[in-house]
């Protein structure tokens, strides 16, 4: 799983909850930033990224979660995140909490899908052709989107069975 954070500002528990709910599960977890600079939430949480956004590879991915807060705003127009978001909807899990959903908005894959995020953010989802409905976690297929820190737990849960969904022999 690729989990990625802005290098400041990232919303921890939208960080810490998904990750320890994947990682309990046995998921190995890759932490992507733009920066190799130990990254701040803005709670206080540091983590130190082990990868470099530009150097991930989807294809090293069964699924790919886009974490929000205020600093992810640093990825809504950000071509790689962008092409990150748009290579993962071919047949990965994609995932995104908080204001995050904009990235996948802003890649094209929200057009016609059911989608949820911070309420801020609902008229740029749906200008990007988003079905905005305002629930806790929404998941059309495999895109999985999230309101934020309320309801993370259920975001992350929401992953791991996607994930578990699309496992050779689960269906």
């Amino acid at each position: 799983v690729l989990m990625i954070i802005a290098s400041k500002n990232f919303r921890d528990e939208e960080y810490r909850e998904p990750w320890t709910i994947l990682h309990l599960s046995g998921a190995q977890l890759t932490t992507a930033c733009s920066s190799l600079d130990e990254a701040r939430g803005m709670l206080g949480m540091t983590v130190k990224p082990d990868i470099l956004l530009k150097d991930a590879k989807v294809t090293d991915y069964d699924a790919v979660i886009f974490i929000g807060g205020p600093g992810v705003e640093e990825y809504f127009e950000d071509p790689v995140a962008q092409n990150i978001a748009r290579e993962a909807a071919k047949d990965k899990v994609v995932a995104a909490v908080s204001a995050a959903p904009v990235i996948l908005a802003n890649a094209g894959i929200l057009v016609g899908k059911r989608v949820t995020g911070f309420l801020s953010e609902q008229q740029r989802l749906q200008q990007a052709g988003a079905v905005f409905t305002g629930a806790m976690v929404e998941r059309h297929g495999t895109i999985i989107t999230c309101v934020g820190p309320v309801a993370i737990r259920e975001f992350g849960m929401a992953i791991f069975d996607a994930m578990l969904s699309r496992r050779p022999g689960s269906g």
